[in-house]
């Protein structure tokens, strides 16, 4: 009994000195870094203790309630209508773009946080009144997108010019207005039309069906594999179950057998991809397009399916001989166990790499965590933006109601005493909530007529795990990389001062809207930037130089094998999306593709293309991820490498890129602020410069 006493007191005193040496470091935290390391408090702003002051979410009182999101929807319909008359009276006193963006915003507005709501919301009561508010607005939208009046009104501004004088930004941002009415089929007789929305429900449909199964696991009979194996996977008398391809498993065969059985092809699959690709295809011959490519591309950095087509043969060819000397040190190691290794296999790869950066750089995680926790990272963010922007981050108090669960923090993007924005961070797990990070676009900024600009709201989901009270939030370098590239979406809409909110921060295209976020993940890994900001959260130590170093070392090896991984993937998007997959089944296409695009040949009898959900998601935009990593290294290196805190680079930055969201086409935009033509042959060296570069001393 009084051992057991003892144990206990040495607990409570060893659980006490731990609280007491983070409590020891409030001191040196800033406002920032508090708000972020430690547990959320109850207390709410004075208006809401003294006041009684309450508001909804977002600040919205209508939204105290679950009902209130009908009555934004009957307002913003109600806006709506005022100005479709608008756009329709022979007297409009304002440019056509202009009012047509009132109305998009007027609509998004609301669509957006329903559909945020609907995701994120803890309590059902919300989240459905979400949902039908989200489904009523959506359907409200599609009436006007087939609305021939406004279209005719918009079309006749855009080719005969407005009562109003315009500028070349304003007929821009007409244009694409006036695209996603054709995108609809809107300028073609009805019978088209008709048969375009339905290939849209049809597509909708089918992309739902393929996703739900993209996950789904593989059952089998034990009796189909070797002995040495059958215990290793879970399963019920004589069937086992296979749910993932078991890349980190040390047993070659267990690899394997996941693999062939997981990737094993499934008919109905088969069918359901082809039923998709050929629709979308039927849908863009419908629009006037020759292939769903072209249409997908069309007023990207891209443009076309054949720039992308060449940036591709191009990577691949150059990235070929890197990647081949990383396929022969992993099977160098594979050989020292097992001898009678003649090559590496696709199920070797995840498991390989893994080994090797462990043997070469000998640390893990844990190696980081103490020193990335995350007030530590948002100080670091905001070390970051008051050097290259001038601007800073605040915590902000909210009033009672206007978060939808108390771990949210608010804070506000500030510049000499004026708030551009505002971003709500939604970071920690909690039972429910999607497991994805991503940044929602609550409010876009736009100039008003009153002469202000209305301030961007966003949200940031991340899942982080909770903070304790002895302990705070400590991230992996994985979690600080995404933390990073969110936030890189944040600013992107926070920094953004477009006239129209159609267009506003990441409202632009995919591979342009990825640039920002991409590159601040070279700030997360560069050594002068973290060691400004990575210190333990017990003693205050900075992080060491040695770890530093190897963070950027170790994100470096074998990004030519993963780069090839990742051309192989656009290349087949391409391919589906083209008239290509009309000659071949997806399984064949796939061989084709990956024997040309990839270092490892295609194993028979698998089909990884019906386990890959971005086929729905991105359709025909996954070069996206390469082609922004190519611009955020071109950035990177020509205004950052030398000097990550350069405030003329930053300022550079801000104004001719972060500013102009969407305003302008976006080559030219990256043309303009690169002062350089954007070639295939120039994001290809932007991407190969990345992987030969020196790390960072």
């Amino acid at each position: 009994m009084l051992v057991r006493t003892n144990l206990r007191i040495l607990k409570i005193k060893l659980w006490s000195d731990q609280c007491f040496n983070v409590q020891r470091n409030l001191a040196s935290w800033s406002s920032v870094a508090y708000a972020f390391n430690t547990k959320p408090s109850k207390v709410r702003s004075l208006k809401s203790q003294f006041l009684g002051e309450r508001t909804g979410i977002f600040g919205y009182q209508e939204l105290q309630e679950p009902y209130g999101f009908y009555l934004l929807k009957e307002n913003a319909v109600g806006k709506a209508d005022m100005l479709i008359r608008e756009i329709k009276s022979p007297t409009r006193k304002r440019k056509m773009v202009r009012v047509f963006d009132e109305l998009s915003d007027t609509l998004c507005k609301v669509a957006d946080l329903a559909e945020f709501v609907r995701i994120a919301h803890p309590q059902e009561r919300f989240s459905y009144a979400a949902k039908e508010t989200s489904i009523s607005i959506s359907s409200f939208v599609e009436e006007l997108n087939t609305n021939k009046e406004l279209y005719d009104k918009l079309k006749y501004v855009t080719k005969n010019g407005d009562i109003c004088s315009t500028d070349h930004i304003d007929n821009y941002i007409a244009d694409l207005f006036l695209f996603d009415f054709e995108q609809s089929g809107i300028h073609l007789d009805q019978e088209t039309r008709d048969k375009i929305v339905a290939f849209n429900d049809y597509i909708l449909h089918v992309g739902s069906h393929f996703m739900s199964k993209t996950l789904a696991p593989r059952t089998v009979l034990k009796s189909q594999l070797p002995e040495t194996i059958r215990n290793l996977f879970s399963g019920d008398g004589e069937t086992i179950i296979v749910n993932d391809l078991y890349s980190d498993s040390k047993n070659e065969l267990l690899r394997e057998a996941a693999y062939k059985i997981f990737l094993y092809p499934d008919k109905q699959q088969e069918e359901l991809l082809h039923e998709l690709l050929a629709a979308r295809q039927k849908l863009a011959n419908l629009c006037g397009f020759s292939t769903y490519a072209d249409r997908a591309v069309r007023g990207s950095m891209a443009g076309t399916p054949v720039f992308i087509h060449e940036f591709l043969r191009l990577l691949s060819e150059k990235i070929k001989p890197k990647a081949d000397d990383d396929y022969s040190a992993m099977l160098e190691m594979k050989q020292k166990v097992n001898k009678n290794a003649k090559d590496i296999m696709p199920w070797d790869v995840a498991y390989l790499i893994s080994k090797l950066k462990q043997r070469e750089f000998a640390v893990d995680s844990s190696d980081y965590s103490p020193y990335f926790s995350l007030g530590a990272c948002m100080d670091g963010l905001d070390y970051i933006f008051k050097s290259l922007y001038n601007v800073s981050l605040k915590v902000e108090d909210v009033i009672e109601g206007e978060i939808w669960h108390d771990d949210v923090r608010k804070i506000s993007v500030v510049e000499r005493e004026e708030v551009l924005g505002y971003i709500y961070c939604d970071f920690f797990e909690r039972p429910q909530k999607p497991n994805q990070d991503c940044h929602f676009t609550i409010q876009g900024g736009r100039l008003c007529d009153d002469g202000t600009y209305q301030k961007p709201i966003v949200v940031l989901m991340l899942n982080l795990p909770n903070p304790s009270w002895s302990q705070p939030t400590l991230l992996t370098t994985g979690m600080l990389d995404n933390l990073f590239h969110e936030m890189g979406h944040a600013m992107h809409s926070m920094l953004a001062r477009t006239s129209y909110q159609h267009v506003t921060g990441t409202r632009c295209s995919t591979d342009l809207a990825e640039v920002p976020s991409v590159l601040m993940e070279y700030f997360a890994s560069d050594p002068r930037v973290v060691s400004k900001f990575a210190k333990h959260f017990k003693t205050g130590e900075v992080i060491p130089h040695h770890l530093v170093s190897k963070l950027q070392s170790c994100k470096k090896k074998f990004s030519a094998c993963e780069t090839q991984l990742q051309v192989f993937y656009a290349a087949f998007d391409q391919a589906c999306h083209s008239n290509n997959f009309l000659n071949f089944s997806s399984t064949e296409l796939l061989a084709q593709i990956q024997n040309l695009y990839y270092g490892l040949p295609h194993v028979p009898n698998t089909a990884w293309q019906l386990r890959f959900g971005h086929l729905v998601g991105y359709g025909a935009k996954y070069y996206s991820y390469l082609m922004s990593r190519a611009v955020a290294s071109w950035i990177w290196h020509r205004y950052f490498k030398d000097d990550p805190f350069n405030q003329a680079a930053g300022t550079k930055y801000r104004n001719e890129l972060l500013a102009h969201g969407g305003s302008k086409p976006p080559r030219k935009l990256v043309e303009d602020f690169l002062g350089t033509k954007m070639t295939p042959e120039c994001l290809s060296d932007a991407l190969l410069k990345d992987i030969d570069s020196e790390p960072i001393k």
